[in-house]
Parts: C-alpha cells; structure tokens; sequence
C-alpha cells in the first residue's frame, strides 16, 4: 500500500549513496555550522573544481539534503534543516576516526572538540558540560529522546534573556537530545538549544573563530558560564 507520507517508507539506500561519496560529505560537513556558502567555497573544502562541485550540489539539492538561494547574482547552499544537521552529528558518532595527517588539523580538530556550533545550537566539550549543568540544577530532565524543560527552567532561561516561549509552536523538537560526535553524549539541540545559544552568542560569551564553525568562550563569557550556571573551569 502506498502512501503520501515519505517516512512511512524511508529510502535509506538513496541518502546513503548521497552522503557517502566523500566530496559530498566534505560539503555537508562544512555547512554544519548552520551558514549558508557558495559552491566556490564548498569545492574548495571537498577540493574538487567548480564544474564538479556544481553536479555534486545538484545531486545533494534534489535529494532534499541542500536547499539554495541566490543573494545578489551568487548561489548560496545551506542544509535542508536541522534534521539534516542530527543526521550527520549522529553519523560522526559512529563512524570511525580518521588519522590526522598535519599540525594544522589537529589544531583545527582541537577547537572543534572543544566547542563548536551543530546547525544552530551548542557541541563539543562546552556544549555537553553546559547541558549536563542544566540537569544538574534541574532546569531540564531526560525524557525518551528528548528533554523536558522544568518551571524553574524556564523561569531562568526567560530571566537571562532566552526566547522560551516562541520556540514551542513549531514543528521542529522543542529540545532535543542530540549525540555529541567528539563527547559521545549528547548535548541540548532543538529550538530551545538554538534560542540558548543565539543568547549566548549575543552576551558575546561565545564568539566563531575565522572560517570555522569552531567557537572560542571569551573572558565574559567565562565569567559569564561560572555566575550564571555555575560551570568553572571551561577554557
């Protein structure tokens, strides 16, 4: 019997095909900071030429990973939505770890494991120890696959300035467990993750290191983390 609903169904064979080739992983991967890029600065993360990462996109746009968009006369791609962004986090969960080949990439994975942007919410070593202060202090709970948000939660998340109560009526996970690729445990996504972290970003606790979704916490924001939430030690 068919069906309207593509999920009834899911083809995994197609996204696998998609996601493997490793050009197109390359890509993926680059935009998992929630930017949006052109085609010329994606061919240069899979190193590959313009014509080739122009077929790649296409293939990646129809197959509902990337959505494009012109800003002036030049293509932009981001992902699809934030359940693209799970997909791949999830999938670096897993996946084995390659060898590191140069001093530059290791320092470039360093920041990374330390704190990065997932889409649009916090990951990495202050994305989990943030998450795990929060249950701590019993602001959220684990509930199945995602947590729940307490009174005296939103209570505080309202007090320092996070949108708490614009992020219920959509149809995205209010506040999602999302597994941490480099902490193996998860750290807070959904769209409470994402007004979280916009906040922070906007008290310039958090700041985007040059051309990388890595995140460096600034001195207000270490003093920020240890007043607020109590979490000492971040840096």
């Amino acid at each position: 019997m068919s069906s309207n609903n593509p999920n009834t169904n899911p083809n995994i064979t197609e996204i696998a095909t998609l996601i493997g080739d490793p050009s197109r992983i390359a890509m993926l991967i680059s935009l998992l900071g929630g930017k949006s890029l052109p085609a010329g600065e994606l061919a240069r993360a899979a190193q590959i030429s313009p014509q080739t990462a122009s077929s790649h996109l296409t293939k990646l746009v129809e197959g509902g990973l990337l959505v494009s968009e012109y800003y002036g006369r030049h293509k932009y791609f981001r992902l699809a939505g934030s359940e693209v962004a799970h997909a791949l986090e999830a999938l670096q969960a897993i996946a084995p770890s390659k060898p590191v080949r140069s001093l530059r990439e290791s320092d470039r994975l360093k920041a990374l494991h330390f704190a990065r942007t997932c889409y649009d919410h916090l990951a990495g070593k202050i994305g989990v120890a943030l998450t795990d202060k929060l249950m701590e202090l019993k602001l959220i709970e684990q509930s199945g696959k995602d947590f729940i948000l307490s009174e005296a939660g939103r209570k505080k998340l309202i007090a320092f300035g996070v949108e708490v109560d614009g992020t219920t009526g959509t149809r995205r996970h209010f506040a999602r467990q999302c597994l941490d690729w480099s902490e193996r445990r998860h750290h807070l996504a959904g769209s409470l993750g994402a007004a979280l972290t916009r906040r922070l970003f906007e008290l310039k606790w958090l700041e985007h290191l040059p051309d990388s979704r890595a995140v460096r916490v600034t001195e207000v924001g270490t003093r920020g983390f240890a007043e607020e939430f109590g979490l000492m030690d971040i840096q």
